[in-house]
């Protein structure tokens, strides 16, 4: 610390997102012992408590009344200003009402526009708090000190001017962020700070600065010595700028001059970018200062470091170690007689090991896909010694096959084609990945031209289903015989068996249903029992086509009328329905929103889907099979999340709106004006035609849910994908499979977050049909809420060409950066779109198969041919 006399501590452990302890205390109800938590950091030094809060498990406003309430009590830690924390309004308000002193709210800002800025700082001043406003505007986050100031300017002008606001009471905090991350955009975040701070001081009278310490250090998360140093070389340099105050945990701050002489350099080099490679030489050194701070290497159980060389190099394989693999193996490499012996031999026999264990279900897929980060890290040490002997490297050596994999033309998701490339490598055979949104003409001039053993197609959505038939096709024109894998999240056996295998009869089509089943698949294709194995899997198609036709003959189905005849209906009937009119009418973009935002509305029982890990959120961390995997995994994922907030790794833009609307049959009429004159789109429905058996169940369609005397529907496009390309890019050209496949999922579960997010506000606010609305957590995952958010492509309205007209309302494209491919894909992959229905007794349906007779009905109304609306409809046509 530096000897500034006047600066201001304030404490953060008593904040449910940065301490893990006092959030276990909170979600448990144990509020006295957490109140020991704000007293300790009181007797440690803080001059203001920071109290947050935010988390999905827990009841904001509840928790933050109860808790300030009983601190009321407790003179010792009372004496001490209040900071409330939190991202929600509502807390905010209620903690206010709870304290009798001076209060500092954290946060407002203009994120959301002026008018919603000024009306909570009245709030505020009028109930006597001091603000801390962050430099956050419409446009996103300050990064540069120009843009910082800025924002601050405009605000104290607002303040000071339009309301009166006191500039003693005006707390700027214009966001410290994480540096030494490894990304150079970051390299001056620092100084950019410390530069803003001179200028509010010089030019803003009265008004103080603070920040969130902690964010300056994230990229060094796990090493607090070092952590450590960089918060008090940053305080060394900010308090003389003029920052006021910063959240930090008053009992962990180095003195300036105790740190030791080398690590001081180091960091400051840093704190102040003083040399471009200032980064990589703090992480020369960081190691060496993890365990007390001084000069003590952390100890680890490195027992294992006295195996011979090859059990060594398994050891690092199964358990996903890089820290000694280099070193290894070129120990490895002098001691054989050819550096492809070393991979032929040790390295191959450790991934035998990780295969027989996973294929044993004694290891799962996150830990296999770290074993391919070390093997990658091996070969490519290997690579220039065998390149001089001007020998070929195959993936694995001696390559037990070649397997070509490619997302089909118009989609664009492929983190599960990822995940089966890497398991396969790790077994042995060479993998050509072409990527995403590949036409079927370049897949079989790859395949032909590097002489594959088999193609493996994937797609998510469903034209990629027609597309894989379509690849299917030319193979069988073409004369092809090699085998066909189909695998994604849309695909099935029995499509396989009914679509695509009978398209492709020279050759044998294969459905794959994870990554696991994957090399059992590819070994029986390429052994010696082949033919038995292709023939069994003709005979299950075979089965699997009659099954279908069977069932589907079987099913009562209804004309289009019968169906329309049977519709749904409000239990009051739409004469007595009396729509809620949104806040506005038009759309309304947020940019760069902050992640942090999202970050309680993560749902994470589908991100361990993604790695084959079966079981709910959070009862997964302790399942007796997975538990050990699944928390290895969540670990990582957590790390990576900070990283990714405090790095701002990737954008998150988003486009909504509301509109005018009617019913008109199965469609829905949008218009332009409040007075329905003008019709600006009509979004189509598709009925369900099965018979319900009884009148009591009625045959839905998305138009049900909309009033025909006059209604409003919504619509967004949300992604966190913008950024995710070119990082996803750097991991895989740095042989780490691992932590790209787990970005990219996280970018997923973040876009997914988000859309869940703001459906919350425009069901609170901004269409506002539900603003005393309070579910979280499990009741966001569960939907229960009143209304629904169908998305085009999907079971309620599976044409996805309905995409199309959305993006044109929202002009998402312009707005949030997010393409449509030509299969109305959209790019980045993580992003989502759809309606907003605000009937409090809309549900979720799937529509199932559909007669010829809609279809032609569908076409007319839309102006396509029916051969082109079969096309698009294909999963679903029942003829």
């Amino acid at each position: 610390m530096t000897s500034t006399a006047n600066f201001v501590n304030v404490g953060e452990r008593t904040n449910v997102s940065g301490s893990a302890r006092f959030k276990k205390m909170i979600v448990k109800g144990d509020f006295e012992k957490a109140l020991s938590v704000a007293r300790q950091q009181v007797e440690n030094g803080a001059q203001i408590i920071d109290i947050n809060m935010d988390d999905g498990l827990i009841d904001g406003v509840a928790a933050m009344t109860r808790f300030l309430q009983l601190l009321a009590g407790e003179p010792d830690i009372s004496r001490v200003p209040i900071m409330i924390d939190s991202s929600k309004w509502e807390v905010l308000e209620a903690g206010l009402k709870c304290i009798q002193g001076k209060a500092v709210v954290n946060s407002i800002s203009m994120k959301e526009g002026e008018a919603p800025f000024l009306e909570q700082a009245r709030k505020c001043r009028d109930l006597g708090a001091a603000v801390v406003v962050m430099a956050f505007d419409e446009e996103g986050q300050a990064e540069t000190a120009d843009h910082k100031f800025e924002i601050c300017e405009r605000a104290y002008r607002l303040l000071t001017e339009t309301i009166n606001f006191p500039p003693e009471d005006i707390i700027f905090d214009p966001n410290i962020f994480a540096v030494a991350t490894g990304i150079e955009e970051h390299n001056n975040y620092s100084v950019d700070f410390i530069e803003a701070c001179r200028r509010i001081k010089a030019k803003l009278p009265h008004a103080r600065i603070s920040g969130g310490l902690s964010n300056v250090s994230f990229a060094f998360r796990g090493n607090e010595p070092v952590r450590e140093a960089m918060h008090s070389v940053f305080l060394y340099h900010a308090i003389p700028a003029g920052l006021d105050m910063a959240i930090v945990n008053a009992g962990q701050l180095t003195i300036y001059d105790d740190i030791p002489e080398e690590l001081r350099e180091r960091v400051e080099d840093v704190i102040l970018n003083r040399r471009d490679d200032a980064t990589d030489r703090l992480l020369d050194v960081a190691e060496k200062y993890r365990g007390d701070g001084k000069s003590k290497a952390v100890e680890v159980d490195n027992k294992w470091r006295d195996l011979p060389v090859n059990k060594r190099l398994e050891h690092a394989l199964v358990r996903g170690i890089t820290d000694y693999i280099v070193e290894d193996t070129e120990e490895a490499r002098l001691d054989a007689e050819r550096p492809l012996h070393v991979i032929e031999g040790p390295l191959m026999d450790g991934m035998n090991v990780v295969g027989d264990l996973f294929g044993s279900g004694k290891m799962f897929l996150p830990q296999v896909v770290k074993s391919a980060r070390v093997m990658k890290a091996s070969v490519a040490h290997l690579m220039p010694f065998m390149e001089a002997e001007k020998e070929e490297l195959g993936t694995a050596g001696s390559s037990n096959g070649t397997i070509l994999m490619a997302t089909v033309k118009g989609d664009v998701h492929d983190i599960g084609k990822n995940i089966v490339g890497v398991v396969l490598q790790c077994n042995g055979y060479d993998v050509i990945d072409l990527g995403v949104m590949v036409p079927c003409d370049k897949i079989l001039a790859a395949a032909k031209e590097n002489n594959v053993d088999m193609i493996g197609l994937s797609g998510l959505i469903t034209p990629s289903l027609d597309e894989m038939v379509y690849v299917g096709k030319e193979m069988q024109r073409l004369g092809m015989d090699m085998p066909l894998l189909i695998g994604g999240a849309t695909t099935s056996k029995t499509h396989t068996a009914v679509k695509i295998d009978p398209a492709y009869e020279k050759g044998q089509v294969v459905y794959v249903t994870d990554a696991s089943r994957a090399v059992g698949v590819v070994g029986s294709l390429l052994g010696e029992e082949s033919q038995d194995y292709q023939n069994k899997i003709k005979g299950e198609y075979v089965k699997a086509r009659e099954a279908h036709n069977k069932g589907q003959t079987a099913k009562v189905r209804l004309t289009l009328k019968e169906a329309r005849d049977n519709p749904w209906l409000p239990k009051e009937g739409w004469d007595n329905f009396k729509p809620h009119k949104p806040s506005f009418i038009g759309t309304k973009t947020l940019l760069d929103y902050p992640l942090e935002d999202l970050r309680d509305y993560i749902d994470w029982t589908p991100f361990f889907a993604t790695w084959e890990l079966k079981g709910r959120y959070p009862a997964i961390l302790d399942n007796e099979r997975f538990g050990a995997a699944a928390k290895d995994l969540f670990r990582d994922a957590n790390a990576m999340l900070d990283d990714m907030i405090a790095g701002k790794w990737v954008k998150a833009n988003a486009v909504f709106g509301f509109w005018p609307a009617k019913k008109s049959g199965d469609d829905i009429d949008v218009y332009a004006d409040p007075d329905m004159n003008e019709k600006c789109a009509t979004f189509h429905g598709l009925r369900q035609q099965i018979s319900k058996g009884s009148q009591a169940k009625p045959n839905y369609a998305i138009s049900d849910f909309c009033s025909p005397n006059g209604d409003y529907i919504g619509g967004f496009c949300v992604t966190a994908g913008l950024g995710e390309e070119a990082k996803s890019k750097e991991y895989v050209a740095a042989g780490d499979d691992y932590n790209s496949i787990l970005f990219k999922a996280l970018c997923d579960r973040l876009a997914e977050a988000f859309a869940e997010h703001l459906h919350k506000r425009v069901r609170t606010e901004f269409w506002g049909y539900a603003p005393d609305e309070t579910a979280m957590g499990e009741d966001l995952i569960a939907e229960r809420y009143a209304g629904i958010r169908p998305a085009p492509g999907y079971p309620a309205q599976p044409d996805h060409t309905e995409k199309a007209t959305l993006f044109r309302l929202l002009d998402a494209t312009k707005e949030t950066e997010v393409v449509l491919t030509q299969s109305f894909a959209m790019h980045p992959a993580s992003s989502v779109s759809g309606l907003y229905f605000g009937h409090p007794e809309s549900v979720y349906f799937g529509v199932g198969k559909i007669e010829k007779d809609q279809v032609e009905d569908y076409a007319r109304r839309k102006g396509m041919s029916v051969e082109d609306t079969e096309r698009w409809l294909s999963p679903i046509l029942n003829y």
